[in-house]
């Protein structure tokens, strides 16, 4: 019987998108329609005396220009509503700037034209007087009470202070043998998928529908959003998301333009699309930008007692539905892999004249792990003890799961020891560690760098509620609707693999349909590991639905148990008596034919199918980097980069292998180059790809990598999500390698990113 979960397949989605046959928002092209620019603030804050658009209106070809005057009803973007932060004070997102603007890039009009080279003209002709304003841009000055409110109503920078904690950290610090202190600096990033965002917005009015082709990863929630705020109760509103060029959390979000531009779809009765350019990606929506100030207390023998993380999160000049969600992951996921008796974690929400941010791949643990796993080689290096030591003596151990953490999340199974033994003896650390105690002078530097990370899958509350829909026709042709979509995690292809076992046939006569609103009825999209811990769950017991009704029908037909029928090879055949067999599709036609069912069944094959996953499974991450550093140039060469992950049970090991792949690039580019920058007057200076690095597939270092299978007992699966845990480990994995390297120096600490600039400053700095 062939098996195919578990077997490394090619993705059944490349060779149209190799071929230059996917199918994206731009490429859509409907009769009528119109396009849409939008114009944007310059100012990153300034108040709105007047706005003058008769030059823009008058310019032929223009069909409207809007303001946020034109548009009653829709100004804001409300919050996604969750109990856990009722006391926030959230800057809703004006769907167009109302009165004044709070970052570079904020939307202030909109101009509808027969082209899109129309609409860029027109922009030049609307005329805004602002009057500038002292933007604030330090998130230090922002948590200060004495801060000026960019936003009067709320009467604070502050929007609100989230903290977890158990224990007693005073008392712990007090009778340790060692309190190590560090402040850290996350960088703020910008996500920069392939493809930016675009829409198509279709209003039918014979049949008062809305279609909105979106490049999203949550279709389902877009519509959750969009829907009331358009206030037309007699429209029904699909969301569409075609093929999508990356997303990695920046597509989980609703956007003004959406709404507006929804809106105006209706008024006109037009099709109207709109593409962004690069800067405006880049300005729309950025993550991280986090700071924090860590206390750790120690025994002598390395155990930590209690730790203390005061952190600030800048999370910009407005909130959007997901802006607070990172900053609440990132006080529970700061905690990592470890035992830790005591821990007081904060973080204060602050509010500056910068783009709104939200996840980015790994939402948060990315964040926490970078102070924490930085803190680790601070305490091994206060201490004279190994890196690699510390993190092992301090891990959950593997008897103790399931194991609540000081900061109340509960890891559901996992052997920490076991992946990193594996990653030192793939990354030859007793060998480089030899290599660097014996380096003669005027050697390159080496340098070796630790990590250990845990990352969640499936998000909180109802992120780990799914929805699915199974149809099998008369021909036996299946077709399987879910609510998660994808945008390079292959979901087509492992989603067709679990069927294809479950059902005895083979993963290329599975139909996995997605990106529909529609169907499933309820949902909320692809983002936090949740595809297939939660929507695949949701799938697989659609199966099992389809798979009792299937084997009910086949075992009154060949008059045996419905318990012994099995699937093999395109057969229902009865374990008992394997002479007596039935082809699927045999089944299948009966199964619509009420003449042939089981007394009481009605016909047919459909089945809706829902899971909620009562707590979030934990992949685990090990990671060693090894580097050398030229100290005359700052230049950094890597030696090895060995990684192993523990990602519950692998459906497809080359599709895990790929994800893997890409979030080590991403976590790298933080590491090593990427960060927004801007200056005193809130202006970005890094809004394209010649300011703003990242890394080349050149550049990746040699990869070694490994696994780990731990099932997971949460999800009928057993799977965990690992496309994120990379972009977890690797960040802090080469800091910690190249503040490793400048160990003969004073520096104790450099924030990433670790450019060869910071480098070489360390040591003329000496």
């Amino acid at each position: 019987m062939t098996t195919y979960a578990g077997t490394p397949m090619k993705r059944f989605e490349d060779p149209q998108l190799l071929q230059g046959q996917g199918s994206f928002v731009d490429d859509k092209v409907l009769p009528n329609m119109v396009h849409a620019t939008v114009l944007r603030s310059p100012h990153a804050y300034a108040i709105i005396r007047s706005i003058d658009t008769s030059k823009a209106k008058a310019l032929d070809g223009v069909v409207n220009v809007i303001t946020s005057d034109d548009i009653p009803g829709l100004e804001t973007i409300p919050p996604r509503q969750t109990e856990r932060l009722d006391d926030m004070k959230s800057p809703r997102h004006p769907v167009l700037a109302i009165g004044k603007v709070a970052y570079v890039g904020q939307a202030v009009a909109v101009v509808i034209a027969e082209s899109r080279y129309i609409a860029r003209d027109a922009l030049e002709l609307i005329e805004v007087d602002y009057e500038p304003r002292r933007p604030v841009m330090d998130p230090y000055e922002a948590l200060s009470p004495d801060s000026t409110p960019i936003h009067e109503d709320l009467g604070t920078n502050v929007a609100v202070r989230m903290e977890v904690g158990r224990g007693d950290v005073d008392a712990a610090l007090a009778q340790s043998h060692r309190v190590i202190r560090e402040r850290f600096h996350v960088p703020r990033l910008a996500p920069n998928p392939m493809e930016g965002r675009g829409l198509i917005a279709d209003y039918q009015p014979a049949n008062k529908n809305l279609d909105l082709w979106t490049s999203t990863q949550v279709p389902h929630k877009a519509k959750s959003f969009l829907a009331p705020l358009l206030k037309r109760d007699d429209i029904h509103v699909r969301v569409l998301a075609p093929d999508v060029g990356g997303g990695f959390g920046q597509k989980v979000e609703l956007w003004p333009e959406e709404i507006v531009l929804s809106y105006l779809a209706i008024q006109l009765e037009r099709p109207i699309k709109w593409i962004e350019d690069r800067w405006e990606n880049v300005l729309a929506y950025q993550a991280r930008g986090y700071h924090g100030d860590v206390e750790a207390g120690v025994t002598a023998d390395g155990a930590i007692l209690g730790m203390r993380f005061r952190m600030i999160a800048d999370l910009g000049g407005y909130y959007l539905t997901s802006t607070a969600g990172p900053a609440y992951n990132t006080i529970r996921r700061v905690n990592g892999p470890y035992a830790i008796p005591n821990m007081d974690v904060s973080v204060d929400c602050v509010i500056t004249n910068r783009p709104p941010t939200g996840p980015y791949r790994g939402a948060g643990a990315p964040e926490g792990a970078f102070m924490m796993e930085r803190t680790l080689d601070l305490i091994a290096k206060e201490l004279g003890m190994d890196p690699a030591e510390v993190r092992r003596r301090n891990f959950v151990a593997d008897d103790a799961f399931p194991y609540t953490t000081g900061t109340g999340l509960t890891y559901d199974s996992g052997q920490f020891g076991l992946s990193l033994d594996r990653a030192l003896e793939m990354g030859e650390y007793s060998r480089y560690r030899e290599a660097q105690r014996n380096r003669k002078p005027g050697e390159p530097l080496i340098g070796i760098g630790v990590s250990t990370v845990v990352k969640a899958a499936g998000g909180i509350g109802d992120m780990r509620d799914s929805s699915a829909v199974v149809q099998v026709d008369s021909a036996g042709n299946v077709v399987v609707h879910t609510e998660v979509s994808p945008h390079g995690q292959g979901t087509e292809t492992t989603f067709a693999q679990i069927v294809a076992d479950e059902l005895g046939l083979s993963p290329e006569q599975i139909r996995i349909a997605h990106g529909n609103s529609d169907i499933p009825e309820k949902g909320l999209g692809t983002f936090a590991s949740r595809g297939l811990s939660v929507g695949g769950s949701a799938m697989w017991l659609g199966i099992q639905d389809t798979k009792t009704k299937l084997s009910a029908i086949a075992a009154h037909i060949l008059e045996c148990d419905p318990e012994d029928i099995v699937y093999e090879d395109e057969k229902l055949i009865n374990s008992k008596d394997p002479e007596q067999v039935m082809s699927f599709q045999e089944v299948c036609s009966e199964a619509h034919r009420p003449d042939r069912l089981p007394p009481g069944m009605e016909p047919g094959l459909e089945f809706k199918s829902s899971f909620s996953m009562p707590d979030n499974p934990f992949g685990f991450g090990a990671h060693v980097a090894v580097i050398q550093v030229d100290p005359d140039t700052g230049d950094i060469t890597f030696l090895n980069y060995s990684a192993v992950h523990d990602t519950g049970r692998v459906i497809n090991p080359k599709l895990m292998e790929g994800q893997l792949h890409g979030g080590l690039a991403q976590g790298l580019g933080q590491g090593l180059m990427e960060g927004m920058v801007y200056d005193e007057n809130g202006q970005p200076l890094t809004v394209n790809f010649l300011d703003y690095s990242m890394p080349t597939a050149e550049g990746m270092p040699p990869l070694h990598m490994d696994s780990v299978e731990t099932l997971s007992p949460v999800n009928p699966l057993g799977v965990k999500g690992g496309g994120e845990l990379p972009t977890v480990a690797s960040p802090v994995a080469v800091a910690n390698a190249l503040v490793d390297a400048l160990s003969q120096t004073s520096v104790k600490h450099l924030d990433a990113p670790v450019t060869p600039e910071k480098v070489w400053r360390a040591f003329r700095d000496e």
